[in-house]
């Protein structure tokens, strides 16, 4: 979103919220932005409200107030807008998937002077490439929470069940169809795919191509390179040529999970899958396995979906904000707030204990946390995390694969058409 339609957008509104001064009872409110609407109420929410009462009952002179935004477009334009009105939130929950249009316009505080300032804190107890998503040389922008790699997911069950070997690690795209094709059979498929590019953009990478050219400001000659022909061609032959994976229809039609349910033997998603599957009757986790994605160069990539947390640019008690994003990133309260799985901790010695803690006991459990370790450091950060309006690549991207998918429209002509519609919309920005 650009400056002129934020203000065009703030002109429609009777009014917005100011940044909050001190209450009468003299205690400091400290707004906090996160995804996610006010009413949510489920284990997590419950945990994360539980985590901010115990701050405030050790930290009697700040009131916490926590703002809930649902749709990660609504969360930014409302988030750039309150900036625009001078009423930016105080803490920030910063998604890497849209960094950019954030530090790129100037809504957040550089966090390195409050580090240098913390004799207890030590940006070394953090993944160095987490860390970087929100760093611009010397300044950094957010204090990373947590993030997740996308993996593979496999049933061993399915892959017991046909007869077929588990992959290993350092597989490339042609072991990645044999394992599909050998777990294909009756109503189980061997590959679940979904178009969302979030989920498929790393199969590019992974075949020498990308997105966007490396200065980020064309998709012309990145998107529709040969690389990238390759790579959407071998996804929309899964679908298309061998019948592995189910055809979107097929996917709408069935409406579950294929993957949970038991129907599909391998599946492309980050470490949040882990919780959904927890519930799933259709999958015992002792079968569930992770694989770095194949790749077709000598190191694979893959991509780290990221959240931290910021200080807004206009926050008028960013020492008291600092409190708060130095506590709630420590390590005490990131054990128990990664208790739940949803993702990696940016912390390395939170991961330490992790790793430590599984030793010994399920060995699903091991493979699982080992393998999301491994990957760490072959993680990249999505586009937008430093290309502002990446959305809409996504958009395209996903309007290129539909086009392939369901309209039978080759590859390269789909990708040119996707590159050329992103080139024209970043030249009228």
């Amino acid at each position: 979103m650009t400056r002129r339609e934020l203000l065009a957008l703030l002109a429609t509104l009777p009014w917005v919220a100011g940044c909050g001064s001190a209450l009468g009872d003299g205690r400091v409110p400290l707004r906090l932005a996160h995804w996610g609407g006010a009413g949510a109420d489920g284990e997590f929410d419950r945990l994360v409200r539980r985590l901010r009462q115990e701050f405030e009952a050790a930290n009697p002179d700040l009131d916490l107030r926590p703002e809930g935004i649902p749709g990660s477009q609504e969360y930014v334009s409302k988030l750039l807008l309150s900036h625009v009105a001078g009423a930016m939130p105080d803490v920030v929950t910063l998604d890497a998937s849209s960094a950019a249009a954030f530090i790129e316009n100037g809504t957040l505080r550089d966090l390195a002077p409050f580090a240098e300032k913390d004799p207890a804190f030590d940006w070394g107890e953090y993944f160095p490439n987490v860390v970087d998503v929100a760093r611009r040389g010397d300044r950094v922008y957010a204090v990373p929470i947590d993030f997740t790699p996308m993996v593979v997911y496999l049933n061993r069950r399915l892959f017991r069940e046909a007869g077929a070997a588990l992959p290993e690690p350092g597989w490339d795209f042609d072991r990645f169809l044999a394992a599909a094709r050998a777990t294909t059979r009756g109503d189980v498929f061997g590959f679940e795919f979904a178009n969302w590019m979030p989920g498929w953009v790393m199969f590019l990478w992974n075949n020498g191509g990308d997105v966007l050219t490396s200065d980020g400001l064309r998709a012309s000659g990145a998107l529709d390179s040969e690389e990238c022909v390759g790579a959407v061609q071998f996804l929309a032959d899964l679908v298309l040529r061998h019948r592995v994976a189910p055809s979107l229809s097929q996917v709408a039609a069935m409406g579950v999970d294929l993957f949970a349910t038991g129907r599909a033997a391998m599946k492309v998603s980050g470490h949040w899958n882990l919780i959904a599957l927890q519930a799933s009757p259709g999958i015992d986790l002792d079968d569930v396995m992770v694989l770095e994605l194949p790749t077709n160069l000598a190191r694979g990539v893959t991509v780290m979906y990221q959240a931290g947390l910021a200080i807004g640019a206009s926050c008028r008690h960013p020492d008291a904000a600092w409190r708060y994003v130095r506590w709630f990133t420590g390590r005490n309260v990131q054990e128990r707030y990664n208790a739940s799985g949803i993702a990696v901790s940016a912390r390395v010695d939170v991961e330490d204990a992790k790793l430590q803690a599984v030793r010994g006991g399920s060995a699903a459990a091991e493979q699982r946390t080992e393998t999301f370790r491994r990957v760490v450091p072959t993680a990249r950060p999505p586009w937008g995390a430093r290309v502002e309006g990446y959305d809409i690549v996504e958009r395209e991207g996903q309007g290129a694969m539909d086009a392939v998918l369901k309209n039978g429209v080759p590859v390269r002509e789909a990708l040119q058409a996707a590159a050329a519609r992103i080139d024209a919309a970043v030249a009228r920005r």
